[in-house]
């Protein structure tokens, strides 16, 4: 597969994280290539402190730095600073790897969480739509006061990502939008700034409410959801099946929430069992953040535990008892299985001889097969005309 994206200032290698030799889909796409294409016709040429928001694998950062450095300015500092804000760990790391593989310093480019304090000036703004309009809205807020009326504000994405409502959060949060001609299937969003002090209404983001009444263990119960965490208006038909079929404690020992979205899997079973530990561990910063919240909402500050990461990379070995999850099975917009097969390998590695993984799943995605395949055993817990509810044990 070619790796290489020719962009006005250099030819990159780039590449998504963690490498997956049969992962046969590029690190960018038509909408990055549209944006750098789009800037670099500018006249004047955009310059000043640069904020990369959004971006999927590292692909404008990477671009944008390697302008900055062919025009001898430093990436981290002067006018040529570039900034990248993402909610994803896996994003984090990829621009880290894309940045040195091309002879760049990754040190002097400040990769900020959309839980970090943003910049307080920004001159220009560059927004790779996200999947959720929620994550936008948030983050369009919380960026909004950085911004002045000669901030450059490019928004990008596929056709299909951008959609009425997308334009009207720009629209009202930053100032008059309009769009480009779509190229490629791509298309561009381009924003005037009304300014810090114009009205663009409160920001809504975290989000509380209380858990149904068919919620099981956790009915009633508060959670709290960050912007872009999956289902955070309402617990999703999913998770509201997985928690009728969770292991009857006590004595469930250490126990991890994998892919722990807005932690209500790890809350019931902390809650079910106060001698359990939960580790709560996602590769969105916004879900861990609205996993400890959850927690702190329903009075658990005792042993729980809190990462953000590559699915179980760090945890060690042969140390949890009990791994439940929910696997996505997206990649942004891409429909696979890797994410799910390295959960899985993962889950194995940390289980203790005996120990168990115990997810829930749409009937249609065979995850019995994959579980098979890497523990050698999978058994049917529990399922309905959509979901399915499986354990496979960790054999000695």
């Amino acid at each position: 597969m070619n790796d290489r994206f020719t962009t006005p200032w250099a030819e990159l290698a780039l590449s998504r994280f963690p490498r997956d030799p049969r992962d046969r889909l590029r690190a960018w796409d038509a909408s990055d290539d549209y944006l750098l294409r789009h800037l670099a016709a500018a006249e004047p040429p955009p310059t000043g402190a640069v904020v990369v928001v959004g971006d999927r694998w590292g692909a404008l950062t990477t671009a944008l730095a390697a302008r900055a450095a062919g025009a001898g300015a430093a990436p981290g500092g002067g006018a040529g600073t570039v900034t990248q804000i993402t909610e994803s760990f896996l994003t984090r790391e990829a621009t880290r790897a894309n940045l040195a593989a091309n002879g760049l310093d990754a040190g002097a480019v400040p990769l900020l969480t959309t839980r970090d304090a943003p910049p307080r000036r920004i001159d220009v703004l560059l927004v790779r739509v996200p999947k959720s309009l929620a994550l936008l809205e948030d983050q369009l807020h919380r960026l909004a006061p950085a911004l002045h009326r000669d901030t450059v504000v490019a928004g990008t994405g596929m056709v299909k990502e951008i959609h009425t409502s997308t334009l009207a959060l720009f629209e009202r949060i930053v100032g008059p939008t309009r769009t480009s001609r779509a190229e490629r299937k791509a298309r561009l969003i381009l924003t005037t700034p009304a300014g810090p002090d114009a009205e663009r209404g409160a920001n809504p983001w975290p989000l509380r409410y209380e858990l149904p009444g068919d919620a099981a263990l956790v009915a009633g119960r508060p959670v709290v959801n960050h912007a872009g965490v999956f289902c955070a208006d309402r617990l999703d038909i999913g998770t509201r099946f997985f928690l009728r079929h969770l292991p009857a404690g006590p004595g469930l020992g250490r126990v991890v929430d994998l892919g722990c979205g807005n932690g209500v899997v790890g809350t019931a079973v902390a809650l079910a069992d106060p001698g359990a530990e939960v580790l709560f561990t996602d590769e969105s910063y916004q879900a861990v953040a609205s996993a400890e919240a959850t927690c702190r909402a329903n009075g658990l500050t005792g042993k729980v535990e809190f990462r953000v990461g590559d699915g179980l990379d760090g945890v060690p070995s042969d140390s949890a008892d009990l791994v439940l999850s929910n696997p996505p099975f997206h990649s942004h917009q891409a429909t696979t299985d890797a994410i799910a097969r390295r959960m899985f390998q993962g889950a194995k590695r940390v289980l203790r001889p005996g120990g168990e993984l115990r997810i829930v799943g749409n009937r249609h995605l065979g995850y019995h097969v994959t579980l098979r395949r890497v523990f050698g055993n999978a058994e049917l817990v529990a399922s309905d005309p959509k979901f399915v509810v499986l354990r496979a044990v960790r054999r000695g």
